[in-house]
């Protein structure tokens, strides 16, 4: 079995000639990467849903190997290495974790994020939600921009405040809707669901991964009741909402 050095210099060696003799791998950029990388990303966290443990093996090496990808396309910009970006990290990490590599004393696992957070701002961030990338599905983003809230103290003290908060909003949204007004709408909705977010998190649930199980739900449930319908020589659409129901729930 080969060792870590020897797998990662075979990727580099490979990397070096797909660059040099392959037309596709030549003619690509950074830009041109990186709806693929985006791509691989997704691929990989359907696999992590799924406990897919060959899927996330797969994965991983596909989006190590755009990492490889970026980094070859750097050097020959002169930007940086492969080396550089491993370098880096391990700096990143070193400095980010005083606890282990310093004489710093933390409790708890909240007492190291606060300290990460209060860190990346010496390191010249000017916010602390500044780390959150901007083109992160809504539901993510509102998780890291709680969660990042959170280190500096900005949350509630028990879920029961938050439950409240998200009837308040139920509330607003109802007045709204009383309103018709269509961007006050959308606005009171959103808030609605930042808080029901907010409230996932403080009774331990992952909200994106919550959501996700239901649309796997739905659709199987969903395929499911098609099924039957074609079973019993009917189409849904021709059906109404009762008769479909009633499939539903037999399949349910």
């Amino acid at each position: 079995m080969a060792t870590y050095t020897q797998s990662i210099n075979r990727l580099l060696r490979i990397m070096e000639e797909l660059r040099n003799q392959c037309p596709w791998d030549k003619k690509q950029t950074i830009d041109s990467l990186r709806i693929q990388t985006i791509e691989e990303l997704y691929e990989l966290t359907d696999a992590i849903t799924e406990h897919n443990w060959k899927g996330i093996k797969e994965e991983l090496g596909d989006l190590l190997l755009h990492i490889v990808f970026y980094s070859k396309i750097a050097s020959e910009e002169q930007q940086f290495t492969f080396a550089d970006v491993v370098e880096n990290i391990c700096n990143k990490l070193v400095f980010r974790h005083p606890h282990i590599y310093d004489h710093i004393k933390v409790e708890d696992e909240s007492a190291v994020k606060k300290n990460w957070e209060q860190l990346k701002l010496k390191e010249g961030k000017k916010s602390v939600l500044s780390g959150v990338p901007q083109s992160l599905p809504a539901m993510v983003k509102a998780v890291r921009l709680q969660e990042k809230a959170k280190q500096v103290g900005f949350e509630w003290d028990t879920p029961e405040q938050v439950l409240e908060k998200v009837e308040e909003e139920m509330e607003e949204l109802q007045q709204a809707l009383s309103q018709n007004n269509p961007s006050e709408v959308e606005a009171e909705f959103g808030d609605v669901l930042f808080s029901l977010v907010n409230y996932a998190r403080y009774i331990g649930v992952d909200p994106e991964n919550a959501l996700e199980q239901t649309n796997k739900k739905f659709k199987a449930r969903f395929e499911a009741m098609e099924a039957l319908a074609q079973q019993q020589a009917k189409n849904l659409k021709d059906m109404n909402l009762s008769e479909m129901d009633e499939l539903w729930n037999t399949v349910k």
